[in-house]
């Protein structure tokens, strides 16, 4: 078998249906394998988006996304995709071409050092040859998937392709396997003292699909929660033990809540999006994960490394009588959060968008959401819904992530409503992805906050007290027609437009532009001061 088709094979075997890439010249024998063992090359239009398509398949399907680059070039602009699978925690596989043995150390034309590039930015990075591919692979199948999943790098020198494979196997160190630093004695002490605990969700969780667990615990152990964004979901947001969501607009009006607790439980809380000391008070710290987290040193900040299900038969130490659990404060926080959102959508800003967007869309959306001040409004604001989800970053909290997200979430789950909301300034890093939507028909729908500026990066230099530079991004209407690139544009600047524009992307089925046209001044009461 040659080297090429036993890649194939082997991500075909790992569940593997898609990869997304941008081919070069050593990559067409590759794309030939691909294609034989059933597994369909995605062109895209910039290879971070195949970095990012390959993330959030992982996400949705739970099998490792494949992505693929050539020489040089197309290896740096992956990197920016593969950054987010490492921080927002996604296995991912990554493919590039690499020179050939005789060329490896050269001076010539698109050579850089992959390994040095992508070792950085993955788990582990390999170099195939004909002696270690009958194992390689396989290897980094497993690697990818391992807590924290992530990203790992294989370069294919653009010589080995059609090489038989030699089969006997390379075997490569497998991951060291970290010691539990566990003082159970005083987390259940600490757990039994508790009067006042909070529950902060995070991450690790949403990836672990602990949904329904949370609310059997919710059931016997009433207390606040407080989630990250990247948690969003995890529990409805009319449960009666749901507070907000910590880091976006708003989330300062959580720390009445947890000014007042005695323990804060961090359950699978990754701190790659808000570390713990940029919001806890001055009380205990048990902190749950599947791997230990680099906390501050403190005796009162203690760790349980393990599995969700060891988390909560620890939690069980707990004593449900003994809890005070102030459901009237939690319901009045939550009103007066909606309450001030409610008071901005008398005008057509990103809030009065995203009420009618919630108002029109089917409750079992897939909403992928690109970074930037619509984002910290989205993330508090928005309601999840029935069998919705909400899909961002905010490890890495990469601008561009939005359009690639939604095609991915399409070709994922073909048949849903599946919509984008990106800021203009997102849109712009990947508006020829436009063109992948139209070229495999995905029905994606994908609003534009249009506002002319760089609003996150505008409000951060007032808190400055310096005024706006470099952040207009251009004048007049951003699309100036009713067609871009061959995709329609509905243009929206009221309510009534807003709702009239949904319908009728909803009723297409084919990729849509719906350019909102909004008043970007309420992000400035509303997104809090970091």
């Amino acid at each position: 078998m040659t080297v090429a088709d036993h890649i194939a094979n082997q991500l075909f075997n790992a569940g593997v249906r898609h990869v997304f890439g941008i081919p070069g010249g050593p990559s067409i024998p590759y794309m030939e394998a691909f294609k034989s063992a059933g597994i369909k090359f995605m062109l895209v239009s910039n290879e971070a988006s195949a970095g990012i398509m390959a993330d959030v398949t992982a996400r949705l399907t739970g099998i490792p996304g494949v992505c693929h680059a050539t020489f040089g070039p197309g290896a740096t602009n992956i990197s920016t995709g593969i950054g987010g699978a490492l921080l927002d925690r996604s296995p991912v596989i990554v493919l590039t071409s690499e020179m050939s043995d005789s060329l490896i150390g050269r001076t010539t034309q698109m050579n850089i050092n992959h390994q040095k590039l992508f070792e950085p930015l993955t788990k582990a990075t390999f170099r195939l040859n004909r002696d270690n591919a009958d194992d390689m692979t396989g290897n980094a199948l497993k690697i990818c998937m391992e807590e924290y999943p992530g990203p790992v790098h294989i370069g294919l020198p653009s010589d080995i392709a059609d090489q038989e494979i030699n089969t006997v196997q390379y075997k490569t160190s497998a991951p060291e396997i970290q010691d539990r630093k566990t003082d159970i004695q005083k987390i259940t002490a600490l757990l039994g003292e508790s009067r006042r605990p909070v529950l902060a969700v995070g991450l690790t969780s949403k990836r672990m699909k602990i949904g329904k667990e949370l609310l059997s615990f919710l059931e016997k152990y009433k207390m606040p929660v407080v989630i990250t964004p990247m948690a969003k979901g995890i529990i409805p947001e009319n449960h009666p033990c749901y507070a907000g969501v910590l880091f976006h607009a708003l989330s300062d009006y959580l720390s009445d809540l947890y000014e007042k607790c005695d323990l804060v439980i961090g359950l699978g809380y990754d701190q790659v999006e808000f570390n713990y000391e940029s919001w806890i008070p001055d009380v205990p710290l048990i902190h749950f994960d599947t791997r230990e987290s680099d906390l501050p040193e403190r005796e009162d900040i203690l760790q349980f490394t393990g599995l969700p299900d060891e988390w909560f038969s620890v939690l069980d130490n707990l004593n449900a009588g003994s809890l005070v659990f102030e459901k009237a404060m939690i319901n009045g926080l939550r009103d007066e959060m909606i309450s001030v959102f409610n008071g901005f959508s008398s005008h057509f800003g990103p809030v009065a968008a995203m009420k009618v967007l919630m108002e029109e869309l089917p409750d079992n959306s897939i909403i992928t959401a690109d970074v930037g001040s619509h984002l910290h409004l989205l993330g508090q604001f928005w309601e999840t819904g029935s069998g919705g989800e909400i899909i961002m970053t905010n490890g890495w909290s990469g601008m561009g992530f939005g359009i690639p997200a939604a095609m991915a979430a399409q070709i994922s789950r073909p048949g849903s409503t599946v919509v984008c909301i990106t800021g203009d300034g997102g849109f712009l890093m990947m508006a020829g992805e436009m063109v992948t939507a139209k070229r495999y028909n995905l029905p994606v729908i994908v609003v534009v906050f249009s506002d002319g500026e760089l609003n996150l990066i505008k409000l951060k230099q007032s808190w400055k007290e310096l005024a706006p530079y470099g952040t207009i991004l251009y004048q007049g209407d951003l699309f100036g027609s009713d067609t871009f690139l061959g995709v329609k544009v509905i243009t929206a600047g009221s309510n009534e437009k807003m709702a009239k524009a949904v319908n009728n992307a909803l009723a297409m089925n084919e990729p849509v532009i719906i350019n909102a046209i909004i008043d970007p001044e309420d992000y400035k009461y509303l997104i809090v001061k970091q």
